[in-house]
């Protein structure tokens, strides 16, 4: 393992980019295939009823996958939507026999052999201790919900509370709506905050969490302590087009390696690599090679930046 990515084996929640390489890898193992049955660890992950969770899904199928922000929402086949959140150390695991297929923290339960790039998981330890969920297919096959610190969860939603929690999340930074006059509109709504708490903020933009906040800032030059009110047009312009680039990159790379998360294929994320200022307080910046780059807490966050090529 690199130096960088020792350094960042911390607690962090995984952000866009993970969750959709979780989304995309799990889309390929789990759509049309029969509910038979599902079993609820006592210590229950479900938001609301466990019994009417069971009932209404047991017999279903998970027709397709979406992600909002963090959130993955499983469409069932029948105008229901599971909502899955992994928070800090949730994971979904698809067992097919000897064939696993993973998104979420590498948990030692579980996780044997490998290497640091691929690790390998052993199906026969399966279900973990930490196993609070399982759905198993007609085909036999199982996806897993695990969760270490239980503070995921798993909620049963209707077409009107799924529209509703939909409604509470701000633009995807993937969408088309997404350009660069949406960009200015959402920080002309929030002049007086932090540039930082602004994207983080996930009623305004969706998805973008403390390690890409600080990357993407880096990208475009500017200071993540400034007030969204004192940006230029150009520093705009800038942000905007980092937050398009930093998170196209992340998701080609399958996210940032952490101790919180494996793509969907048991692999780390490879970004880890490419991280410019996360994880790298006391480093000389990469750019300037002048600067030594910083950590310091804005907007709640611990927040890592160069204060030389940073303005």
């Amino acid at each position: 393992m690199s130096l960088l990515a020792k350094l960042i084996v911390r607690k962090n929640m995984p952000e866009l980019p993970e969750v959709e390489t979780i989304r995309k890898g799990l889309e390929k193992s789990i759509l049309n295939k029969k509910i038979v049955q599902i079993e609820i660890a006592k210590k229950s992950p479900v938001k609301g009823n466990a019994e009417k969770f069971v009932s209404e899904i047991k017999g279903k199928k998970f027709v397709r996958i979406e992600r909002l922000g963090k959130l993955l929402v499983f469409s069932l086949s029948a105008k229901k939507y599971l909502l899955v959140h992994l928070k800090m150390t949730g994971q979904l695991i698809y067992a097919a026999g000897k064939k696993v297929v993973a998104g979420g923290p590498p948990h030692q339960k579980f996780w044997c052999g490998g290497g640091h790039n691929l690790p390998v998981i052993n199906p026969d330890t399966l279900p973990t201790a930490y196993t609070r969920a399982a759905f198993v297919f007609s085909d036999d096959s199982k996806l897993y919900f695990n969760d270490m610190r239980r503070f995921g969860y798993l909620r049963l939603a209707g077409e009107a509370e799924k529209n509703k929690v939909e409604r509470a999340y701000g633009i995807e930074p993937f969408s088309k709506k997404f350009n660069l006059a949406e960009f200015k509109r959402i920080l002309a709504g929030r002049e007086k905050s932090l540039l930082k708490a602004a994207l983080l903020d996930q009623a305004l933009i969706a998805g973008i969490g403390n390690i890409y906040a600080d990357e993407i800032c880096f990208s475009a030059g500017v200071l993540p302590g400034r007030p969204a009110a004192s940006l230029t047009e150009k520093e705009k312009a800038a942000l905007f087009r980092a937050i398009k680039s930093v998170l196209r990159q992340a998701l080609k790379y399958g996210g940032t390696t952490f101790r919180n998360y494996a793509n969907a294929r048991g692999q780390k994320g490879k970004f880890t690599e490419f991280l410019k200022v996360y994880g790298r307080q006391g480093m000389k910046c990469l750019r300037c090679k002048k600067g030594i780059i910083q950590k310091r807490k804005i907007a709640g966050r611990g927040t890592s930046f160069c204060g030389n090529c940073q303005k």
